[in-house]
């Protein structure tokens, strides 16, 4: 890897305090992060893991680790993240079990050699995700495992031809391609054991009650400038009328390979 560009930590802090503000909605409201936090829970929860750590990165209120009890998996899972008011709604957050921790950075010194990654829907607001991902894949030990879950640039159709119309511009968080997210996996020595890319779509009643979703969630934050009134309802205007939004999520899971011993010469 080159080296790394330098975090924002301007946006980063933006992305925490609008998550901060409104973390008591996000278990009630993040249906669509609960749904894919229990397929990566499928695909994780009879692994054959090597010993070391297992973390769960940009956990929030724990819907990964949540989904793994569940399914009769209570192994720890140390819970990364920025945001400390997320983690105070995450039960598997103990004082012992949570790090609050910017992703932008290099994982802890204690997440070397770790034995299973997990992150969902936290890549996409990292400053650089490819490069972040190929780190991941790095720290895993051999025979570890990475599973990821992340939205992609393939999300949102209607909201950038919406914008197109409207002449505005779209103020939707760009989102990392998939094709640099796997090529990234490759470059982190990853071998791919599953991966999908999975398209979600649901009406909102108008553009205006996706971005109130959004709002709600704590996941409005952009790196574009806010739009006027005037924008907003232009914007609005050309929306779909039922407020469809699709989503197009990356799904994979990938282990470190295990160095293949070398053959014992002939005497």
């Amino acid at each position: 890897m080159s080296p790394a560009a330098a975090p924002s930590p301007a946006f980063s802090h933006q992305v925490r305090a609008r998550f901060a503000r409104q973390a008591h909605h996000y278990g009630e409201q993040a249906r669509l992060q609960q749904g894919v936090a229990w397929r990566l829970a499928h695909l994780c929860r009879a692994l054959p893991l090597p010993a070391g750590l297992r973390a769960d990165l940009g956990a929030g209120s724990g819907l990964v680790g949540q989904a793994l009890q569940q399914l009769g998996d209570h192994q720890p899972l140390l819970q990364l993240d920025l945001c400390p008011e997320l983690l105070a709604h995450n039960p598997l957050a103990t004082p012992s079990s949570q790090v609050v921790w910017d992703l932008n950075r290099p994982l802890p010194e204690q997440l070397r050699q770790a034995a299973l990654l997990t992150s969902s829907f936290a890549l996409q607001w990292l400053d650089d995700p490819a490069r972040q991902l190929q780190h991941w894949c790095g720290q895993l030990r051999p025979g570890g495992w990475l599973a990821l879950a992340v939205p992609t640039s393939g999300s949102f159709p209607q909201w950038h031809r919406a914008a197109a119309a409207a002449g505005v511009p779209c103020t939707a968080l760009p989102l990392p391609n998939a094709e640099a997210l796997l090529a990234a996996t490759a470059q982190g020595g990853l071998h791919l054991r599953h991966c999908r890319r999975l398209q979600f779509s649901r009406g909102y009643g108008s553009g205006l009650g996706f971005l109130q979703q959004l709002k709600t969630l704590g996941a409005g934050t952009s790196r574009s400038d806010r739009l006027s009134r005037a924008q907003l309802r232009r914007l609005i205007d050309n929306w779909p009328c039922d407020g469809c939004v699709s989503w197009e999520v990356l799904l994979l899971l990938g282990q470190r390979p295990t160095p293949t011993p070398s053959p014992v010469p002939t005497p």
